[in-house]
């Protein structure tokens, strides 16, 4: 194999991959370390490896970071490794204005090739969704470990390696039995949009939107970015257009929770979808979901919480760690409403009875709306940084529960919240009852300055 470079006087190879010509939101952080790691691969290789569920904006994030800079785009489809290798040169030869002299099959082959050109002309290498090597060439990985130990103190390389699916992204870089570990020099995982941002994002759309609307679009995007955009390029920017939009015939959110799990899950993701569906309608104690699932779950659980990212273990605050209180919630806002409604219901999606299904989601969207109103307030006293803990409280009973607690250790104050939709249904006097049984029970918060206070639709 033998390659020869047609132009390498300058360096006029730039990144030209669509990227939407759209605004392009926040996510500065994330830009100004990938714009470090860059300029760190001028010394010496980097390997980063970036992550995140599907739709969280990997790509754009990587081709928006190397934008008008020398940038080789591959993804990995699941086609023979000679099909790809055949396109990956197409690319070279495009990008970088070096010819092949003959064909190459080996990846491998072609990764050495580029580490060593990037001694004199450094570039990106953008590789998406890495971890789809498993199917098409699973020996890359201990190849490209090879001629990365080989190489990486002299390449100038600034390799970024893409990858949606948790498990085997997991797998790839943190098992000490596969030949990448501890070869990345940086790791990205990229986080939903911020609550501040969805509301900028709807206020560009839709000016007068109101606190519903806000709600709506918390609800079923929960900040994953390609949701945000398919709403707002289609004019769905009020809670009754979202609805329609996504309960329609052809909607790309009907099989949208099988397409991204199923992979994930495997020849198992009947009884995970089982756990999740359970947890989704609030049926989210260890014994309410066996008692449904009809077998021990605690293993699925906890690959469901470290392998996948999917769910969390929460403690009422300041509980002890060994506390059989435990609830889970789902994460992904999204999910949640798939599995409550799209997945439940999937039965009516079959015969095309859209409209019945919008009936049972407005009669049935209060209720589970309220506790993502909860969870709303909650991300946002999270994003403020001005908290040392933040929780909920209950007792085993259910009967003394608290949706809210900030703590700010520092000035010794805290604030007790109740979250409702409507203002007129909250009930301070009896908040002040459930927090006073709380510090008899806990202990804690006893010499604290303490604010008691309602949070509701009006005040997103």
């Amino acid at each position: 194999m033998q390659f020869r470079n047609a132009r390498f006087g300058t360096v006029g190879f730039f990144n030209n991959i669509n990227t939407q010509n759209m605004k392009f939101y926040n996510r500065e952080n994330e830009l100004q370390r990938l714009h470090d790691i860059r300029e760190r691969s001028y010394s010496n290789a980097q390997m980063t490896v970036v992550t995140g569920r599907r739709r969280i904006g990997k790509t754009q994030l990587l081709l928006k970071a190397t934008e008008n800079q020398p940038t080789l785009y591959f993804f990995i489809a699941r086609k023979a490794e000679n099909l790809l290798c055949l396109d990956f040169q197409q690319e070279i030869a495009e990008k970088l204005g070096v010819t092949l002299l003959g064909e190459t099959s080996s990846f491998a082959k072609l990764f050495e090739y580029l580490m060593k050109l990037s001694i004199e002309t450094p570039f990106n290498l953008i590789i998406d969704e890495f971890q789809e090597f498993f199917n098409v060439a699973p020996a890359v990985y201990s190849e490209m470990q090879h001629y990365w130990d080989i190489n990486k103190d002299k390449s100038r390389i600034n390799l970024l390696l893409s990858g949606s699916v948790q498990s085997l992204m997991y797998k790839i870089f943190q098992s000490t039995k596969e030949p990448l570990f501890g070869r990345a020099t940086d790791t990205m995982r990229i986080s939903p949009f911020s609550t501040s941002v969805l509301k900028e994002i709807l206020k560009d759309h839709y000016p007068e939107y109101k606190s519903e609307d806000l709600l709506g679009l918390y609800t079923f995007t929960g900040g994953v970015a390609k949701y945000v955009q398919l709403f707002m390029d289609n004019g769905a920017t009020t809670f009754d257009k979202m609805l329609n939009f996504m309960l329609s015939e052809d909607s790309q959110f009907i099989n949208e929770g099988k397409n991204l799990l199923i992979e994930e899950f495997g020849k198992e993701y009947a009884v995970y979808f089982s756990i999740l569906s359970c947890i989704a309608r609030g049926e989210n104690t260890r014994a309410k979901i066996e008692a449904v699932v009809k077998r021990e779950i605690g293993g699925y659980l906890t690959r469901l919480d470290i392998d996948y990212g999917l769910i969390s273990k929460v403690l009422p605050l300041f509980s002890k760690v060994e506390t059989k209180n435990v609830r889970y919630i789902l994460e992904d806002n999204f999910l949640s409403f798939w599995f409550r409604f799209l997945y439940k219901y999937s039965y009516m999606i079959e015969i095309g009875a859209y409209g019945q299904l919008k009936e049972i989601v407005k009669r049935d969207y209060p209720t589970f709306s309220g506790k993502m109103l909860e969870r709303y307030f909650r991300t946002r006293f999270i994003e403020s940084n001005r908290y040392t803990r933040l929780g909920g409280y209950w007792d085993r009973k259910g009967e003394n529960e608290i949706d809210l607690i900030t703590v700010d250790e520092l000035n010794k104050t805290a604030d007790i919240i109740e979250i409702k939709r409507n203002k007129q249904n909250m009930q301070i006097n009896k908040l002040i009852e459930k927090f006073n049984y709380f510090t008899h029970a806990t202990g804690e918060l006893t010499d604290y300055q303490i604010n008691f206070s309602g949070l509701s639709l009006d005040e997103m």
